[in-house]
């Protein structure tokens, strides 16, 4: 098995975020395929990896972390600190940002998209778009004044949200009357290493 690999899914966001780190930091990534919609993350081999039983899961060695916020801030920590911050307030600012990655893009955007995708999954869609819409106005407003989520420049802040906003559409949510955020998105598609997944747009 190869040192430094991702169990992975095309359709995930999550996932995503791992896949544009590595490709902009310049650091190989295998990927192998979990077929998660078929029930593969829920047996006992895949729980023995990882007792949560969700991807994406990063394996770096003999060490192995899951969560995509964690995996951002690991990957960062050892092989791209220009991604984060040396001091605690930047740390701080960062760390909002995955927060609201893992909370309220998770609850809105990202939960949206799923009932589209997976319409067996009992979500209530009423409340993810509505939490969605609320995700892309606070995002619109804060971007009005910034072209970075924090610290002014690119961070693992900006790709902890991206990927579920880019896809906001497949979520039935008004991404388009979203100008400052589409603005956003840009500047990440002009990042080097920037490479898209089924619903985003290409690289600039």
């Amino acid at each position: 098995m190869p040192d430094f690999l991702l169990y992975d899914h095309p359709l995930s966001g999550n996932c995503h975020k791992i896949r544009l780190l590595c490709a902009m930091i310049g650091k190989p990534l295998e990927l192998l395929p979990v077929a998660v919609l078929e029930g593969e993350t829920r047996t006992e081999e895949f729980a023995k990896l990882n007792p949560v039983q969700q991807i994406p899961v990063l394996k770096d060695g003999d060490f192995v972390v899951q969560d995509s916020q964690a995996i951002l801030l690991y990957l960062a920590m050892k092989y791209a600190p220009e991604w984060i911050d040396a001091s605690p307030e930047g740390m701080a600012a960062i760390a909002e940002w995955l927060s609201y990655g893992a909370k309220e893009v998770s609850n809105g955007p990202q939960l949206a998209r799923l009932h589209f995708l997976d319409p067996h999954k009992s979500i209530d869609i009423d409340r993810a778009q509505a939490i969605g819409r609320k995700v892309l106005a606070l995002l619109e407003r804060v971007l009005g004044g910034r072209e970075w989520l924090c610290l002014g420049r690119p961070t693992i802040a900006d790709l902890a949200v991206f990927p579920y906003v880019g896809l906001a559409r497949q979520g039935k949510l008004p991404l388009d009357e979203c100008p400052n955020v589409l603005a956003w998105i840009d500047r990440i598609r002009a990042l080097p290493g920037y490479h898209p997944m089924p619903g985003l747009p290409e690289a600039l």
